[in-house]
């Protein structure tokens, strides 16, 4: 295994370095600053960066496993585990020479440590541990969520509180962000992520034949065949329409789109794993109702948080992030959603959107400005694969949500502007 990641893997180049003066308060003091090393292992990319108090990311890298992965079909943890300890100390080497910053300069060292792949997790807290203990430096525990949650505030001048919508490979949330771990949750996957639910049936398409997709993970390969299909030609149901709430359901819909994957095979008398002809148009139709029951979702979460003032109607803002963010589609529908419901739209760049060590430093430097999880004991500290998706300070009920959410009439707003996809179909989907 290991010859076959060292041939097919590469390193990533280093992101843009910038460097910023000592900061000053307004009494004209000089502050030293304060500087993060960020680690990210939860998943199959290995990350560091180094990120300073007033925003800059003064070095940063990353190694992708995408190649390893797509041959075998998915993460394997055990082989993604061995390719982060294969990489993850010239990773780090890489974001501290680009950033300038050695070790004993660094404030503190901020790692991802739940939730994610058990085995993922272990290396790069093994190996931070390592570094905090070795130059006796403070050592801050990384939520994976909250740290997407938290990126925009990297990005953009950007006030607490805040709708975020985290949509990724592992995780699919609405919640209202009122501070540095500080989360309002309304709705979360009661299954499976967006993201494996796009990669899992492009598996079951076999798009990796496909001559225009055999390199690309299998939500981009969805994507990319979206572009070109007719989604009026497959039809499928909407998650969910019996509950009025904002949580979100992927794996009835994934089953929908396998039996309709196996009725078109037995029409075109091909064998599972070959391509079908209609393959371009499942894939628009399954990106077309994955991205309504998102936005049907969000903007029930949307008119909750202003009917119970949870959220100003001057500054309302959705923030949209995670892996699944970069999709076009899904966020161009999501970006209209906002723009005739009077909320701001904010997302990371498309390279913050995914698993960085950006994010992981940024979550330090937040978390130090507030003074929140800064040890400076490693005693006792571990990974924590299935924690729950953020550290919630409250959560409103189903019942709450439809108190609010069961009429359409709302909905007429958003019909009347939205381009992607034709009213009749929006209306259905938030009266139904």
């Amino acid at each position: 295994m290991n010859n076959i990641a060292k041939s097919l893997l590469k390193s990533a180049k280093p992101g843009r370095a910038a460097w910023l003066r000592s900061r000053s308060d307004p009494s004209g003091k000089r502050h030293p600053r304060q500087l993060v090393l960020g680690i990210e292992t939860s998943c199959d990319d290995t990350g560091a960066a180094v990120v300073d108090d007033a925003g800059c990311i003064l070095g940063e890298a990353l190694h992708c496993q995408k190649e390893v992965h797509l041959q075998t079909g998915g993460i394997i943890p055990v082989v993604a585990q061995q390719l982060h300890r294969e990489n993850i100390e010239r990773v780090v080497k890489e974001a501290l020479g680009t950033s300038g910053v050695s070790i004993p300069d660094l404030t503190a060292v901020a790692t991802t440590v739940k939730p994610g792949l058990a085995l993922s997790l272990g290396v790069g807290l093994h190996y931070s541990l390592g570094l905090v203990n070795k130059y006796q430096k403070p050592f801050i525990p990384i939520h994976h969520m909250e740290a997407h949650a938290l990126t925009i505030r990297l990005t953009c001048h950007l006030e607490f509180p805040f709708l975020v919508l985290l949509l990724s490979g592992g995780h699919c949330l609405l919640a209202v962000a009122q501070g540095v771990s500080d989360f309002l949750l309304l709705g979360q996957s009661i299954d499976i992520a967006p993201g494996d639910m796009l990669d899992k049936v492009a598996r079951r398409l076999s798009l990796r034949k496909h001559p225009e997709c055999h390199s690309m993970a299998g939500g981009k390969a969805i994507e990319h065949l979206a572009q070109t299909g007719n989604r009026q030609q497959i039809m499928l149901r909407f998650p969910m329409q019996q509950y009025r709430n904002c949580d979100f359901s992927f794996s009835g819909l994934q089953n929908i789109v396998y039996n309709t994957i196996t009725q078109k095979e037995k029409e075109e008398g091909i064998q599972e794993g070959e391509i079908l002809s209609c393959v371009k148009d499942i894939a628009a139709a399954v990106q077309h109702t994955v991205a309504v029951h998102i936005m049907q979702r969000t903007y029930r979460a949307m008119l909750f948080c202003m009917k119970n003032s949870i959220l100003s109607s001057k500054n309302a803002t959705l923030v949209v992030s995670g892996g699944v963010a970069s999709n076009q589609y899904i966020r161009k529908g999501l970006q209209t959603l906002a723009d005739v419901n009077d909320f701001a739209f904010l997302c990371p760049p498309p390279r913050l959107c995914t698993d960085n060590g950006v994010m992981i430093a940024w979550n330090g430097i937040e978390r130090l400005r507030a003074g929140l999880g800064v040890l400076h004991s490693t005693e006792g500290i571990r990974y924590e694969p299935k924690l729950t998706l953020l550290m919630v300070t409250q959560s409103y009920s189903a019942g709450n949500l439809q108190k609010y959410c069961n009429s359409h009439a709302h909905c007429i707003k958003v019909c009347n502007c939205v381009h992607l996809w034709d009213a009749a179909i929006m209306l259905f989907v938030f009266s139904k």
